[in-house]
């Protein structure tokens, strides 16, 4: 596929495009695609989708893989020789009543094993926004940190770190009350960094004037690096708001550049939400994001 590029892959930025890398190439080695940039694909043709393109890390969604079955996802995704570089998602802790608080207990231990059946050590936690009808910020918080420390033990007991997600403040309401890299970091900090770390998205963080220090001060619980542009205007629904690497407004060699002088080594995961994106041929979007990977992040 080396050679391929289409019309549509055109950089808003000033780097020109290239030549599409081989799969093989060096400079992928590092290269997950989230199963969301996807999304009209089942499991199986996404894991052939990496296969074929030469991405080498898979970054997987908890309802697919169960509609596939844990086990068969598992082994389908081995026997691809590919590696799973999270399971989105868990979280959602912020339940004002018993029933609900333990309800999501339940379900994020379910969470955490099925990340550990499946290889990975990374459960991307999305915290959760506010109850319905509530207004009490602190307490969702706290309950956060309450469901936390209750699940670290347990996901340390299976070789799983909880990655906080702190998320763009225009989500606070209504997924994430973790809204900077420190609010992540300082939830994290009582537990050991290899049971509870952070993700960094650029999408969500790249806006931060104190993200620089934020992700030098997160060190060793990053747990993993998801990479998308912040496009503009905004749809209606902002969560598909997410573009191509180098057709939006983030500076990725820089936050990069951060992260990996943080001591991050892991995989950098292409998380697209986007319904153009999603419409095209999930070949011609595997082949841009590898061209966008190397021409704008790597």
């Amino acid at each position: 596929m080396a050679g391929d590029r289409t019309d549509l892959d055109v950089p808003s930025g000033a780097r020109a495009a290239i030549e599409t890398p081989a799969a093989g190439d060096p400079r992928l080695s590092r290269l997950s695609l989230n199963q969301k940039t996807v999304d009209r694909l089942d499991l199986p043709a996404a894991v052939d989708l990496c296969a074929r393109h030469g991405i080498p890390s898979i970054g997987l969604w908890r309802e697919p893989v169960t509609e596939y079955g844990v086990a068969a996802a598992a082994k389908l995704v081995r026997d691809a020789g590919l590696r799973v570089s999270s399971l989105c998602r868990g979280g959602f802790l912020t339940a004002e009543d018993r029933e609900g608080f333990r309800a999501a207990i339940q379900a994020n231990q379910r969470a955490i094993l099925e990340a550990a059946e499946l290889g990975t050590d990374t459960l991307v936690m999305v915290v959760g926004g506010l109850p319905a009808g509530s207004r009490d910020l602190p307490g969702a918080r706290e309950r956060v940190a309450d469901a936390i420390a209750e699940l670290a033990p347990f996901a340390a007991g299976h070789g799983v770190r909880l990655a906080l997600e702190p998320m763009h403040p225009m989500f606070c309401a209504d997924r994430g009350v973790l809204s900077t890299v420190d609010e992540a970091v300082a939830m994290a900090a009582p537990h050991p960094a290899s049971a509870v770390g952070v993700v960094i998205d650029t999408y969500h963080v790249w806006w931060d004037p104190t993200v620089a220090a934020a992700i030098g001060a997160a060190g060793a619980r990053i747990a993993s690096f998801q990479v998308c542009d912040w496009m503009v205007p905004l749809p209606a629904d902002a969560l598909l708001g997410r573009g191509m690497m180098g057709d939006g407004h983030i500076d990725f060699r820089a936050l990069r550049g951060m992260v990996d002088g943080a001591g991050y080594t892991g995989d950098i995961e292409v998380e697209i939400f986007n319904a153009d994106v999603w419409a095209a041929d999930p070949d011609a979007t595997a082949a841009t994001v590898k061209r966008r990977y190397v021409s704008e992040v790597w």
